[in-house]
Protein backbone atom coordinates (compact mmCIF):
# COMPACT_ATOMS: atom_id res chain seq x y z
CA UNK A 1 0.00 0.00 0.00
CA UNK A 2 1.44 3.29 -0.77
CA UNK A 3 1.23 6.05 1.23
CA UNK A 4 1.28 9.57 1.06
CA UNK A 5 4.12 11.60 0.40
CA UNK A 6 5.51 14.07 3.02
CA UNK A 7 5.61 17.58 2.09
CA UNK A 8 7.28 19.48 4.37
CA UNK A 9 4.77 20.14 7.30
CA UNK A 10 2.30 18.52 5.73
CA UNK A 11 3.70 14.98 6.95
CA UNK A 12 3.79 15.77 10.13
CA UNK A 13 -0.40 17.03 9.95
CA UNK A 14 -0.72 13.80 8.07
CA UNK A 15 0.81 11.50 10.72
CA UNK A 16 -1.29 13.22 13.75
CA UNK A 17 -4.37 12.37 10.93
CA UNK A 18 -3.43 9.20 11.08
CA UNK A 19 -2.61 8.05 14.25
CA UNK A 20 -6.55 9.77 15.64
CA UNK A 21 -8.31 7.81 12.83
CA UNK A 22 -6.55 4.82 13.75
CA UNK A 23 -7.03 4.86 17.50
CA UNK A 24 -10.62 5.54 16.71
CA UNK A 25 -11.05 2.23 14.41
CA UNK A 26 -9.28 0.50 17.21
CA UNK A 27 -11.87 1.96 19.88
CA UNK A 28 -14.46 1.75 17.49
CA UNK A 29 -15.51 5.24 18.12
CA UNK A 30 -18.94 6.75 16.84
CA UNK A 31 -20.24 3.25 16.63
CA UNK A 32 -24.16 3.35 17.78
CA UNK A 33 -25.08 -0.03 17.67
CA UNK A 34 -28.14 0.68 15.54
CA UNK A 35 -28.78 -0.28 11.83
CA UNK A 36 -31.35 1.07 9.08
CA UNK A 37 -30.98 -1.33 6.29
CA UNK A 38 -34.37 -0.56 5.14
CA UNK A 39 -32.98 3.28 4.74
CA UNK A 40 -36.45 4.27 6.98
CA UNK A 41 -34.43 7.36 7.66
CA UNK A 42 -33.05 9.73 5.17
CA UNK A 43 -30.02 9.87 8.06
CA UNK A 44 -27.71 6.69 8.61
CA UNK A 45 -27.32 5.98 12.10
CA UNK A 46 -24.90 7.73 14.41
CA UNK A 47 -24.69 10.61 11.63
CA UNK A 48 -25.66 14.44 12.24
CA UNK A 49 -26.42 16.52 9.76
CA UNK A 50 -24.67 19.31 8.60
CA UNK A 51 -24.80 22.49 6.06
CA UNK A 52 -21.46 23.01 5.19
CA UNK A 53 -18.63 20.82 3.34
CA UNK A 54 -16.14 19.64 5.92
CA UNK A 55 -12.58 19.38 4.41
CA UNK A 56 -10.58 16.34 4.81
CA UNK A 57 -7.50 15.43 3.87
CA UNK A 58 -4.04 13.67 4.73
CA UNK A 59 -2.66 16.85 5.34
CA UNK A 60 -1.71 17.30 1.62
CA UNK A 61 -4.06 18.66 -1.38
CA UNK A 62 -1.90 18.27 -4.45
CA UNK A 63 -2.08 21.28 -7.01
CA UNK A 64 -3.52 19.37 -10.13
CA UNK A 65 -4.21 21.92 -12.83
CA UNK A 66 -6.62 20.47 -15.37
CA UNK A 67 -4.07 20.99 -17.80
CA UNK A 68 -1.76 18.45 -16.07
CA UNK A 69 -4.66 16.10 -15.24
CA UNK A 70 -4.39 12.29 -16.63
CA UNK A 71 -6.84 9.57 -15.92
CA UNK A 72 -5.01 6.21 -16.25
CA UNK A 73 -8.19 3.61 -16.41
CA UNK A 74 -6.25 -0.24 -16.70
CA UNK A 75 -5.53 -3.16 -15.38
CA UNK A 76 -8.15 -5.94 -16.26
CA UNK A 77 -9.82 -4.25 -19.35
CA UNK A 78 -9.89 -4.94 -22.81
CA UNK A 79 -9.80 -1.20 -23.59
CA UNK A 80 -6.92 0.91 -21.28
CA UNK A 81 -7.41 4.02 -21.42
CA UNK A 82 -5.04 7.55 -20.00
CA UNK A 83 -7.32 10.44 -20.77
CA UNK A 84 -6.39 14.03 -20.70
CA UNK A 85 -8.80 16.59 -19.15
CA UNK A 86 -9.99 17.57 -22.50
CA UNK A 87 -10.50 14.25 -23.09
CA UNK A 88 -12.35 13.38 -20.38
CA UNK A 89 -14.85 16.40 -20.92
CA UNK A 90 -15.58 15.39 -24.28
CA UNK A 91 -17.52 12.00 -22.62
CA UNK A 92 -21.19 12.05 -22.70
CA UNK A 93 -21.56 14.25 -19.14
CA UNK A 94 -24.13 13.42 -16.06
CA UNK A 95 -25.93 15.05 -13.38
CA UNK A 96 -27.10 13.82 -10.19
CA UNK A 97 -28.23 15.08 -7.23
CA UNK A 98 -26.87 12.70 -3.53
CA UNK A 99 -26.36 12.90 -0.02
CA UNK A 100 -22.81 12.75 1.91
CA UNK A 101 -22.04 10.27 4.29
CA UNK A 102 -18.57 10.97 6.00
CA UNK A 103 -17.41 7.98 8.62
CA UNK A 104 -16.17 10.86 10.82
CA UNK A 105 -20.36 11.41 11.64
CA UNK A 106 -21.49 14.14 9.69
CA UNK A 107 -24.11 13.95 6.58
CA UNK A 108 -24.59 16.76 3.87
CA UNK A 109 -27.67 16.37 1.82
CA UNK A 110 -28.76 17.50 -1.97
CA UNK A 111 -25.00 17.64 -3.18
CA UNK A 112 -25.54 18.66 -6.80
CA UNK A 113 -22.65 16.75 -9.36
CA UNK A 114 -21.48 16.92 -12.50
CA UNK A 115 -19.59 14.30 -14.27
CA UNK A 116 -18.74 11.20 -16.31
CA UNK A 117 -20.71 8.87 -15.07
CA UNK A 118 -18.88 5.15 -14.13
CA UNK A 119 -20.92 3.10 -16.92
CA UNK A 120 -19.46 5.26 -19.24
CA UNK A 121 -16.07 4.40 -18.16
CA UNK A 122 -17.06 1.12 -17.85
CA UNK A 123 -18.70 0.80 -21.41
CA UNK A 124 -15.58 2.46 -22.73
CA UNK A 125 -12.49 0.13 -21.30
CA UNK A 126 -14.71 -3.23 -21.38
CA UNK A 127 -13.43 -4.79 -18.33
CA UNK A 128 -12.81 -8.78 -18.58
CA UNK A 129 -14.71 -11.11 -17.31
CA UNK A 130 -12.33 -11.84 -14.35
CA UNK A 131 -12.69 -8.18 -13.45
CA UNK A 132 -14.29 -8.01 -9.58
CA UNK A 133 -12.74 -5.29 -8.19
CA UNK A 134 -11.68 -1.55 -8.50
CA UNK A 135 -9.06 0.79 -7.04
CA UNK A 136 -8.83 3.96 -6.96
CA UNK A 137 -5.36 5.80 -6.92
CA UNK A 138 -4.90 9.19 -6.06
CA UNK A 139 -2.13 12.28 -6.60
CA UNK A 140 -1.68 12.47 -2.77
CA UNK A 141 -0.53 8.50 -2.85
CA UNK A 142 -3.97 7.63 -1.21
CA UNK A 143 -5.92 4.26 -2.39
CA UNK A 144 -9.33 3.18 -1.72
CA UNK A 145 -11.34 0.02 -3.07
CA UNK A 146 -14.46 -0.97 -4.26
CA UNK A 147 -16.39 -3.72 -6.16
CA UNK A 148 -17.04 -3.93 -9.44
CA UNK A 149 -20.75 -4.06 -9.06
CA UNK A 150 -20.28 -0.94 -6.62
CA UNK A 151 -18.33 1.14 -9.20
CA UNK A 152 -21.36 0.14 -11.80
CA UNK A 153 -23.88 1.81 -9.78
CA UNK A 154 -26.39 4.54 -11.49
CA UNK A 155 -25.79 7.38 -9.08
CA UNK A 156 -21.76 6.99 -9.16
CA UNK A 157 -19.63 8.96 -11.05
CA UNK A 158 -16.11 11.01 -12.22
CA UNK A 159 -17.45 14.53 -10.86
CA UNK A 160 -15.55 17.62 -11.98
CA UNK A 161 -18.18 20.03 -10.82
CA UNK A 162 -20.25 20.49 -6.88
CA UNK A 163 -23.45 23.13 -7.00
CA UNK A 164 -22.62 24.42 -10.94
CA UNK A 165 -19.06 25.23 -9.68
CA UNK A 166 -15.97 23.10 -10.75
CA UNK A 167 -14.37 21.45 -7.91
CA UNK A 168 -12.44 23.33 -5.52
CA UNK A 169 -8.66 21.73 -5.05
CA UNK A 170 -9.61 20.99 -1.29
CA UNK A 171 -12.33 19.30 -2.21
CA UNK A 172 -10.28 17.11 -4.48
CA UNK A 173 -10.35 19.20 -8.14
CA UNK A 174 -9.94 18.66 -10.82
CA UNK A 175 -11.77 15.30 -10.84
CA UNK A 176 -12.94 12.81 -7.41
CA UNK A 177 -14.88 9.70 -7.38
CA UNK A 178 -18.58 10.02 -6.07
CA UNK A 179 -19.90 6.99 -4.63
CA UNK A 180 -23.10 7.98 -2.24
CA UNK A 181 -24.04 4.92 -0.98
CA UNK A 182 -20.86 4.24 0.97
CA UNK A 183 -18.87 6.19 3.57
CA UNK A 184 -16.96 9.04 1.93
CA UNK A 185 -13.24 7.59 2.22
CA UNK A 186 -14.48 5.58 -0.76
CA UNK A 187 -14.90 8.39 -2.56
CA UNK A 188 -11.33 9.55 -3.81
CA UNK A 189 -9.93 12.47 -4.19
CA UNK A 190 -7.58 13.60 -6.93
CA UNK A 191 -8.39 10.69 -8.96
CA UNK A 192 -5.02 9.25 -11.05
CA UNK A 193 -5.89 5.96 -11.67
CA UNK A 194 -9.40 3.53 -11.48
CA UNK A 195 -7.47 -0.34 -11.88
CA UNK A 196 -9.65 -3.27 -12.33
CA UNK A 197 -8.53 -5.99 -10.41
CA UNK A 198 -9.20 -10.13 -10.00
CA UNK A 199 -8.32 -9.69 -6.50
CA UNK A 200 -9.69 -7.07 -3.66
CA UNK A 201 -6.95 -4.62 -2.37
CA UNK A 202 -7.57 -2.91 0.66
CA UNK A 203 -6.61 0.53 -0.09
CA UNK A 204 -5.19 3.36 3.16
CA UNK A 205 -8.04 3.03 5.35
CA UNK A 206 -9.10 0.03 4.73
CA UNK A 207 -5.81 -1.43 5.96
CA UNK A 208 -5.47 0.51 9.02
CA UNK A 209 -8.69 -0.58 10.58
CA UNK A 210 -11.61 0.93 8.78
CA UNK A 211 -14.29 -1.35 6.94
CA UNK A 212 -13.38 -2.97 3.57
CA UNK A 213 -16.84 -2.04 2.35
CA UNK A 214 -18.00 1.08 4.15
CA UNK A 215 -21.91 1.07 4.21
CA UNK A 216 -23.34 3.46 6.35
CA UNK A 217 -26.39 2.39 6.76
CA UNK A 218 -24.94 -0.67 8.63
CA UNK A 219 -22.69 1.32 10.48
CA UNK A 220 -19.48 -0.51 8.63
CA UNK A 221 -17.05 2.17 10.01
CA UNK A 222 -14.71 0.01 11.43
CA UNK A 223 -13.13 -4.13 10.49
Amino acid sequence: MADAPDDGDGGGIREKLVATKEKWARERRLITGATDEAHANRLPPGQQEVTNWPVLDLGIQPDVRPDDWRLTVDGLVANPVTLDHAQFMALPQSESVSDIHCVTRWSRYDNHWQGVASRELIALVRPRDEARHVIFHAHDGYTTNVSLEVFADPDVMLAHAWDGSPLTRSHGGPVRVVIPRFYFWKSAKWVRRIEFSRHDKPGFWEVRGYHNIGDPWKEERYD
